[in-house]
């Protein structure tokens, strides 16, 4: 059984600049489907249109745009497709000591400092903080050097004194562990990836990983904070959310599409995980996006 791991993706700031931002138009950014992780903080603005969010175990559908901080090591895939719609994609990179660690011992920086640690669980901004976070972003591209640090420490204190946001993952879930359990847990978020439409079942997962079914229980409780079954039915529900919004099919075709192979359970559960049913998402929804 091929094992496939997250990506590490080097990026390096261009000559001048102590950050990188890199701007992408519609869906251009080739990364939608690859799971990677980099020890640079990722902060992402997503212009419009509505997609998938999956950031370490945490998986959602959004609207209207997103606004994400991803810390240090966090697996995530991207949040565009030749189906988000989004206007424009902007991603910048910040090294956690991107200013040099004397200076993030200063008392005027323990707001960032202190973001920068809860953004270890991965961050969406949401309501006016999200579009006044949004705008800001847009700003930095055509700024000269100063201006763009001056700005971007500007959105990052705004960022940790915000009361409209969302952490992604539980409390506690972090993915900077042992490498051994790194290269794990991202082989499992890769499977259920790849294979979310088909029978997934507890032996052959810790197969994957070399392990009993009780440890790897266990372990990915643990880890994750969550059973492997309710995260595999998230990402399924999450699927299903998606092909809701964006395809013309019978809600019966989106229940087999996502992997559930019971008409019944699958209402049951999305009910539960979205407080609708399939056929209000949809309604809802889809004059959201109109």
């Amino acid at each position: 059984m091929k094992k496939i791991l997250p990506t590490l993706e080097i990026i390096e700031p261009s000559f001048g600049n102590s950050f990188t931002l890199t701007k992408y138009d519609g869906n251009e950014n080739s990364k939608a489907h690859f799971w990677h992780y980099h020890p640079e903080i990722e902060l992402v603005y997503v212009n419009g249109g509505a997609g998938k969010r999956q950031v370490g175990s945490h998986i959602s559908y959004y609207t209207s745009g997103s606004v994400i901080l991803i810390g240090s090591n966090l697996p995530h895939c991207g949040f565009t497709d030749e189906k988000t719609g989004n206007k424009k994609e902007t991603v910048i990179h910040i090294k956690p000591d991107f200013l040099g660690t004397d200076f993030f011992g200063i008392s005027e920086m323990k707001n960032i400092k202190h973001l920068f640690y809860r953004a270890k669980a991965g961050i969406v901004f949401i309501g006016e903080t999200k579009k006044r976070l949004g705008n800001k972003i847009e700003l930095i591209e055509n700024q000269p050097p100063f201006e763009r640090l001056l700005t971007l420490l500007s959105i990052l204190n705004e960022m940790e004194e915000a009361t409209e946001f969302k952490v992604l993952n539980a409390e506690g879930f972090s993915m900077q562990m042992q490498m051994q359990d790194n290269d794990k847990i991202n082989t499992i978020f890769n499977y259920v990836k790849d294979n979310f439409q088909e029978q997934i079942t507890l032996d052959e997962v810790a197969a994957l990983v070399s392990m009993t079914v009780p440890s790897f229980c266990r372990y990915f409780k643990k880890i994750t904070k969550k059973t492997f079954t309710k995260f595999v039915n998230e990402y399924r529900l999450v699927h299903a959310s998606k092909l809701l919004a964006e395809k013309p099919i019978s809600i019966t075709e989106v229940c087999f599409e996502s992997g559930f192979n019971n008409f019944s359970y699958f209402n049951k559960s999305f009910q539960e995980f979205t407080g609708k049913s399939a056929s209000q998402y949809r309604k809802e929804l889809r004059s959201v996006l109109e």
